[in-house]
């Protein structure tokens, strides 16, 4: 006795009646379509991930290059870090440059920048101190911090400086001037903030 194979019915059209088989054009154009499809679906979103991806390890990269520069950074802090650290930068400042170091215990601005002697009264006024605070001679930038950003204040010049000490949690500046050129002196801030 032969075993029960079921019916199998025969193809259909694309009517739903039964026909003859696809042709091969139908398939050639069907399956395109399929892989069209496939490359929609899939292709496109993979290829937005993949340049998201390089887009933002790019971005990594900068970050990276940009803190673990060692020295000043050409261009102003951002106003966050002005406020943060208390340092009021004049306006129409020049030869701004500025270096952030964090740690657990300790985080320090690095600033310079070249103004006017109206700036500078702007800047000591906004940081509560004046002219007659500042002391001749005095390099109120600890050697330390001076070797972290490369300033170097061994040669003659007209320097004087002042410590602007204030009640936590306010960050301690330390402020040296450069008057070598009368109208247009140097200022170099170290802010200094304890979390």
């Amino acid at each position: 006795m032969t075993p029960l194979v079921p019916r199998q019915s025969p193809p259909t059209d694309d009517d739903g009646v039964p026909g003859r088989p696809e042709n091969r054009r139908h398939v050639v154009r069907r399956r395109l379509l399929t892989a069209v499809i496939i490359v929609l679906l899939i292709g496109i979103p993979a290829g937005y991930l993949v340049i998201s991806a390089n887009q933002s390890r790019d971005s990594g990269k900068d970050k990276e290059r940009k803190y673990s520069a060692t020295g000043l950074t050409e261009g102003w802090p951002s106003r966050v870090q002005r406020r943060l650290y208390d340092v009021p930068i004049p306006p129409h400042s020049e030869e701004v440059a500025y270096y952030e170091t964090n740690n657990w215990k300790t985080s320090r601005l690095y600033v310079q920048f070249l103004t006017s002697d109206k700036g500078l009264d702007t800047f000591l006024d906004k940081i509560g101190a004046n002219d007659d605070t500042l002391a001749d001679q005095d390099i109120a930038i600890r050697p330390r911090d001076r070797r972290i950003v490369g300033w170097d204040f061994s040669a003659r010049g007209s320097w004087s400086g002042l410590t602007h000490k204030q009640k936590d949690p306010q960050p301690t500046l330390d402020v040296v001037v450069d008057r070598s050129n009368p109208e247009h002196p140097m200022v170099y801030v170290v802010s200094t903030t304890t979390p």
